[in-house]
């Protein structure tokens, strides 16, 4: 009899724990429209009829891809892991996820201070430097000369990635995930490791998708709290 108590212990425990997990997860996308998020366009700003790169297309968060810029959560988040499922519904082309997003066009007139995530067909997972800096293993052999790195402009900026080969074929869709937490960041492209960078020089802010001149299909943007870093 104890031992079926115990044993139904355990269960409830593991259930408990599953269901406290899952409900750490926030959708940041809502399948519905764009609440929890604001959008950032230099473009606008001159011209009130331009119309916004972001819509919401058949269920799916869609970035047009022109006029650029960004849509950038409302909220600052730290330690998570944020799980993209994208794809270049049509054609090849350049976007990415922006983790630690503080000032606003800090570079360019356009980009936030952050640290990019590239999601540029075949370089997906390559990091972008923008205000911030961040250090990987082999910085040199991945990145060029250290005199020359930095976050600003005329800077060597892109930290290349460990893997070209890990993204699915234009109209697949592929899944990102980034774990960030405390100085650490780290990105996996469907399943392989292409990025694992350390003493980041932000831990916080907002994250940011970007419309950088091709269309991009989102069908999931979900962040889960974390307080451990995955192997």
């Amino acid at each position: 009899m104890k031992k079926h108590i115990i044993v139904l212990i355990a269960i409830a425990t593991t259930l408990a724990c599953t269901s406290q997990l899952r409900a750490q997860s926030i959708n940041l996308f809502n399948g519905k429209n764009l609440t929890g998020w604001h959008v950032d366009v230099p473009q606008m700003d001159k011209d009130s009829n331009l119309k916004g790169p972001f819509i919401i297309r058949e269920g799916m968060l869609v970035s047009l891809g022109n006029p650029k810029g960004h849509l950038i959560t409302d909220a600052v988040y730290q330690n998570y892991r944020i799980e993209v499922q994208y794809r270049f519904a049509a054609k090849p082309g350049n976007c990415g996820v922006l983790v630690h997003a503080s000032t606003p066009r800090a570079l360019s007139g356009m980009f936030p201070q952050s640290i990019e995530v590239q999601m540029m067909n075949k370089n997906a997972g390559d990091f972008w430097c923008i205000h911030e800096d961040i250090a990987v293993p082999d910085m040199v052999a991945r990145r060029g000369p250290k005199e020359t790195w930095g976050g600003t402009k005329g800077k060597k900026r892109r930290i290349l990635n460990l893997t070209d080969g890990s993204e699915k074929p234009v109209g697949e869709w592929n899944t990102m995930v980034i774990e960030c937490l405390g100085s650490s960041i780290k990105v996996w492209v469907n399943g392989d490791l292409v990025n694992s960078g350390f003493d980041c020089t932000a831990d916080k802010g907002q994250i940011a998708l970007q419309a950088e001149g091709s269309e991009v299909e989102f069908r999931k943007v979900q962040l889960t709290p974390i307080t451990k870093l995955s192997d």
